[in-house]
């Protein structure tokens, strides 16, 4: 079967419609699943490490955040791609546990890249030692918008934007199960983005999230229905 353009004059390509785009990207996942496949019939190793037994990876987990002026509880929500591109929102609390940490809480959602798992898979650069690739591959860059509640006032009351990195541990080396995040960033107030002026941590301030998290790798088709894991 011809995927994309392959084969087809420039003109013609130009006129493919977004059915044949989602067949294409429907066409790679599937090739990207059989080559581990093959690899797990054949017996040798396949170092996704259980990231490719699905489409998506939901992550679900909870921590703390070292903040200005002390520390705030965190929970966190992370839906990934193949493990490469995904969304991810964040609650921090620092009342709940009688901190004075400024702001008080702030919402953040966003979308976060993880460029190198994809790229050293296929080209064959795994190393086979699995926390390592693991720990590796969870290099991300994130972007969002957050939500921030200063002290006195409402919740969600300031808006703002969030720029950061995100490194993640597994403790028992497989893509499912229990890992330790570490996120850590600069977080700038709509305030502060429009005037320059930094006047306190509400309008400027790092953070460094710790989590607890369990990440589970499930088969969604959200690409196409009609694609399934090798089993």
């Amino acid at each position: 079967m011809r995927w994309g353009c392959e084969g087809l004059p420039r003109h013609e390509c130009r006129g493919i419609k977004a059915p044949a785009k989602a067949r294409l990207a429907a066409g790679c996942l599937t090739a990207v699943l059989g080559m581990a496949g093959v690899a797990r019939a054949q017996g040798r190793p396949e170092p996704s490490y259980g990231r490719l037994q699905g489409d998506l990876t939901l992550a679900a987990g909870l921590g703390g955040v070292v903040a200005a002026r002390g520390g705030r509880a965190e929970g966190e929500l992370r839906v990934r791609y193949l493990e490469t591109a995904g969304l991810f929102a964040t609650y921090e609390d620092g009342a709940l546990v009688g901190s004075a940490a400024e702001p008080t809480r702030v919402l953040t959602t966003g979308l976060e890249l993880r460029p190198l798992f994809l790229a050293r898979w296929l080209t064959g650069q795994e190393t086979r030692r699995a926390r390592f690739d693991l720990v590796l591959d969870s290099l991300g860059l994130e972007l969002g918008a957050t939500f921030a509640q200063p002290a006195g006032t409402s919740f969600a009351s300031r808006a703002g934007l969030q720029a950061g990195l995100g490194l993640e541990v597994p403790i028992i080396a497989q893509a499912s199960g229990p890992w330790l995040g570490f996120h850590a960033g600069v977080r700038w107030s709509d305030t502060a983005l429009a005037s320059g002026v930094v006047s306190s941590a509400d309008d400027r301030s790092g953070f460094l999230a710790i989590t607890l998290a369990w990440h589970q790798v499930v088969v969604t088709h959200v690409v196409d229905e009609g694609d399934e894991a090798p089993r």
